[in-house]
């Protein structure tokens, strides 16, 4: 079993991950920011570890991540500003890579979204600001010769899903659930011939483990 360590752990995506890899055997640890996160995140059996993302450097980050043979970046800054948006969402995974290839740390995982999110409604910069820098962030761990897979969900729902999903290289948009997705990592993060791929994500009829095997080429 790997050693993962999960970006975002204390989030909506994250939270719902982190037990589902405990349970299969994983080793969990991640960043949290607020003090008293600290213990909910060892009650759940994940190592926590200290570090705010806006703040951090790639030394810092390599210094949290050091030891885990996978990272999975789902933090996010949910629509809190375009600062916070380029530090975390846009800077953030940047910063990640050049930890994991200081470190020789190879696969990561990064959610990311979906291309057609909000088109049809009325425009907005600051949304338009953080689609921009999620495609510079995917742009960058492509480029960036690790391992990684890009996990492209539609629009995240506060619901833990019924484990059945539409994932592909070229699904139709649509929503999906926060658990759905996390169903959806740990399942990838299971089957590691699975890289290189960027993968659309929303609710659907098929269960993520038969999903996510027609992934394997």
């Amino acid at each position: 079993m790997a050693k993962v360590f999960i970006i975002g752990v204390t989030g909506g995506v994250g939270h719902r991950l982190a037990p589902m890899l405990i349970e299969a055997g994983h080793e969990v640890a991640g960043l949290y920011r607020k003090p008293e996160q600290k213990a909910d995140l060892e009650n759940e059996g994940v190592r926590p570890v200290s570090g705010d993302l806006m703040d951090m450097n790639a030394d810092d980050m390599a210094d949290a991540i050091r030891g885990s043979d996978i990272v999975v970046f789902s933090a996010g800054a949910a629509g809190s500003g375009k600062e916070r948006t380029s530090k975390i969402d846009g800077q953030g995974p940047v910063k990640l890579i050049q930890a994991c290839q200081k470190l020789g740390t190879k696969r990561v995982y990064l959610v990311s979204a979906f291309p057609e999110a909000g088109r049809g409604g009325e425009p907005n910069e600051g949304f338009e600001h953080y689609m921009r820098v999620k495609k510079q962030a995917d742009v960058a761990l492509v480029q960036s010769g690790l391992d990684w897979v890009i996990l492209r969900p539609g629009t995240l729902q506060h619901e833990d899903g019924d484990g059945k999903v539409s994932l592909g290289l070229a699904v139709p948009y649509g929503n999906v659930a926060r658990g759905n997705v996390a169903r959806v990592l740990a399942e990838l993060i299971g089957q590691p011939s699975i890289k290189h791929e960027l993968i659309e994500l929303t609710d659907g009829d098929t269960p993520v483990s038969e999903a996510v095997s027609a992934l394997t080429r």
